[in-house]
């Protein structure tokens, strides 16, 4: 073997620092991994990690992109006397005492070496006597003893978390017994309903301290604890069935964690406990048979990576439809030559080819091999599923920075399925024309009317949606064997009956100039070309919210018809409503009915209006629980900044603007979405996937700043709009928050149950009783 000329360039180079993320475990361009007999390279520049397949080489697709020509090949192999925990099926949770440092040189064996692409641009010049070297060998100690991108990814996620203390260890409490919801009502010294802390000692309720910004609170908690010494206060709103609370300490003067929290809510009568924590889908048919696993194109399973259930059934969704089909897997090979992202670990559409790479290619859908190494199904009575592809780099990417998605918590498939809509239209618009954007098919609109009591003016608007929420009503039917409250089934035509009926509600009406009772009525404006039903079956009881096994039917056939909900928009001899005139300038013109909602609510006007504002002004539901998430925001009552206001003719910060250009986002739309929501960077960022089709161009006030610039919602309005179920997300647990996920989808004639690595042939009965329990129903229009 030939020398290396070029070691003396490698005395330039430095070991990772802390900071930095070293992909050593997976090639950042596919599931490639250290384990492949190849190995691994990992750049010592940049510490990215590349394969070395034959098809794929992505390790040399990276040198010649970047020039940068020292890498360290790894290779791991399993020790024989760790194969039996090899082939352990890996846990449904993650908890965070997991995340530790493991010791894996006692479970594998680690072979690296030094390469030189300089000398070999085709496959790298191996240099095994490098590692004699001083300095090459901190390289390799550094690389080796990093954590890995993805063990680092798990630990950022947990840093947020917070530890108990003295005080919630050692709580002692009264025995007052259960507290009547009408004691939850309001602080028990003054009329405030938000804002409140419970007392874990006695049971007090107060308000929170007054904050800037004029949030609610006369300080009642504290004084509470002043008068008596009480340390630990629970605050109503966030506690959760799955052992959430927001939690404080006056003693230690911070947020901490009660451990016993489910107990110590007990005290006084609120019920939080997770009864059943199997919430896993049965692998058996009716006969009490395995359900046969399944493998191939199309058919590769995720692997859990510690409650990431929501995320693997909506990826397996989305990667079913022929829109995501089309947009990544195709362009794969050449997005990966072409990619100008100097880190793919960094690129969005990178990681989203990796995944159709991953998902549809079947490279990575085979039996887990046995202890022997060898695939045998037939060795064991017991099915031999998949390892599954582990998709943490896209979960760290997509989830970067926001408050839910970096977490290792269970999180709504709903919300991450809206969520990610958000991140690929934002990558789209960072890549310019040209690039086909999928989630289009999503897109419709919805007509929204509104019509006053007395003078029977109408109002018509249209917003864009990708989701449709639709109510579900709870009839109780009786008590199962267990005890368990059993409920009527609902036919889904009910569900979009209720959706799109006519619904009464307070308003002030600028035609009459008094407040009178008005209906507002929700129609289909256009159909998209995938319809995705979010079953909302959910209750707050004792302030703790609870899921609902309420079972819907799907029409015969699996076949959904909706003609009868198109939207005409104004009809013959129908007068408008005149505008509100006493819209702020430079403002929009807020969904009054949505307002009037809010309003009802208790809600003051500037709250509602910034609500609207950062959940794209359509919907009170949305907006509602943005106030509950930002009640506690510094700046929440402060007036809104417009952009025709002369607190906000002056430009927004650089860093500000420079920060969400960083983020994708054209200079013009983070200059105006920054204005529009009071130069907060958080909210800025809301604003901005909510207005997704807003170029940040401002219309001069000549020319009707208060109107809104009409933009086409997507979909199509032509008849018949006929669907055929394609999928459906199912859910088992007590919380959105909390329990299982998995996906069912239909290829051909029959269904395919993915749940975490494990794909499997579906059965018949269970398919019809799981798609009752549905959270999501996903239809292709036909």
């Amino acid at each position: 073997m030939a020398a290396c000329s070029h070691l003396a360039d490698i005395a330039r180079l430095q070991p990772p620092k802390l900071s930095q993320s070293v992909h050593r475990e997976e090639c950042t361009q596919c599931f490639d991994n250290q384990d492949h007999p190849l190995g691994i390279d990992v750049c010592l520049s940049c510490f990215n990690g590349g394969c070395l397949g034959r098809d794929r080489h992505h390790a040399r697709t990276h040198v010649e992109k970047t020039g940068h020509f020292f890498t360290l090949n790894v290779k791991r192999k399993l020790r024989p006397s760790a194969n039996r925990a090899k082939d352990e099926e890996p846990p449904a949770k993650m908890k965070k005492l997991a995340i530790v440092e493991e010791r894996e040189e006692e479970k594998y064996e680690y072979k690296t070496v030094l390469k030189c692409w300089k000398c070999d641009s085709q496959s790298g010049l191996e240099i095994p006597d490098a590692s004699l070297d001083p300095h090459v060998k901190s390289l390799s100690d550094g690389v080796m003893q990093s954590l890995s991108s993805a063990r680092q990814s798990e630990v950022k996620a947990w840093e947020e978390e917070f530890a108990a203390c003295e005080h919630t260890l050692t709580l002692e409490q009264l025995a007052t017994g259960p507290i009547l919801a009408s004691g939850l009502a309001h602080c028990s010294k003054c009329d405030l309903k938000e804002n409140l802390w419970l007392c874990l000692t006695c049971g007090s309720l107060g308000c929170g301290r007054q904050q800037f910004g004029g949030i609610g609170g006369n300080g009642h908690g504290l004084q509470h604890f002043e008068e008596t010494r009480h340390p630990i206060s629970v605050k109503l709103g966030t506690i959760t069935p799955e052992g959430g609370a927001d939690i404080y300490c006056y003693l230690c003067n911070d947020s901490k964690l009660d451990p016993e929290i489910a107990a110590h809510l007990a005290t006084f009568g609120i019920n939080q406990i997770e009864h059943n924590l199997k919430f896993d889908f049965s692998l058996t048919g009716e006969d009490g048979k395995a359900l046969e696993p399944v493998f191939g194109s199309g058919l590769t399973g995720i692997s859990n990576l510690g409650n990431s259930c929501y995320m693997a059934s909506v990826i397996q969704t989305l990667f079913s439809l022929p829109a995501f089909r089309e947009r990544y897997y195709p362009s794969a090979a050449t997005h990966w030559q072409s990619c100008t992202e100097s880190l793919p670990a960094n690129c969005v559409d990178c990681q989203m080819h990796k995944l159709a790479d991953g998902l549809l290619s079947g490279r990575y859908s085979h039996p887990r091999p046995n202890a022997s190494g060898h695939a045998d199904p037939k060795a064991t009575p017991t099915p031999v599923f998949q390892e599954g592809v582990r998709p943490s780099g896209f979960k760290a990417l997509v989830g970067k920075g926001h408050e839910e998605f970096a977490t290792m918590r269970q999180q709504d498939a709903e919300e991450f399925l809206t969520y990610m809509f958000g991140v690929l239209r934002r990558q789209a618009k960072k890549v310019g024309a040209g690039v086909s954007e999928p989630t289009e098919v999503f897109a419709f609109g919805m007509e929204q009317r509104l019509e006053c009591g007395e003078c029977k003016r109408v109002r018509y608007r249209v917003d864009g949606m990708d989701v449709i929420s639709v109510p579900v009503p709870a009839r109780e039917k009786g008590k199962d064997e267990d005890g368990k409250t059993v409920f009527e089934e609902v036919p889904l035509k009910e569900c979009l009956d209720i959706l799109t009926g006519v619904e009464a509600l307070e308003y002030t009406c600028p035609s009459c100039h008094k407040n009178v009772i008005a209906t507002k009525r929700s129609r289909f404006a256009t159909f998209p070309q995938v319809l995705v039903i979010h079953a909302k079956k959910f209750q707050l009881v004792n302030w703790v919210p609870s899921k609902l096994d309420i079972p819907i039917i799907v029409p015969p056939s699996d076949v959904l018809e909706l003609d009868e909900y198109i939207g005409r928009g104004l009809q013959p001899g129908e007068q408008e409503l005149p505008d509100d005139k006493t819209a702020t300038p430079g403002l929009p013109q807020f969904n009054e009915a949505a307002m009037a909602q809010l309003e009802a609510m208790g809600f003051p006007a500037v709250r509602c209006q910034k609500a609207l504002l950062a959940t794209g002004n359509n919907d009170a539901e949305a907006a509602m629980e943005w106030l509950f998430a930002h009640m506690e925001d510094p700046d929440i009552d402060a007036p809104i900044q417009s952009a025709g206001s002369s607190g906000s003719a002056s430009e927004p910060p650089a860093e500000q603007v420079n920060m969400l250009v960083e983020m994708g986002f054209a200079p013009a739309q983070a200059r105006k979405a920054l204005r529009e929501t009071g130069g907060n960077g958080e909210r800025a960022v809301e604003w901005l996937f909510s207005h997704p089709d807003d170029t940040g161009e401002e219309i001069p006030a000549s020319s009707g700043a208060d109107t809104p610039k009409a933009v086409h919602p997507g979909g199509s309005s032509d008849l018949p709009a006929k669907y055929r179920l394609k999928a459906f997300i199912s859910h088992k647990g007590p919380s959105v928050h909390s329990g299982h996920y998995v996906a069912h989808i239909r290829q051909e004639d029959s269904w395919v149950l993915f749940n975490d690595e494990k794909v499997v042939k579906a059965d018949a009965e269970s398919v019809r009783e799981l798609k009752k329990l549905a959270y999501l129903y996903v239809f292709e229009r036909m």
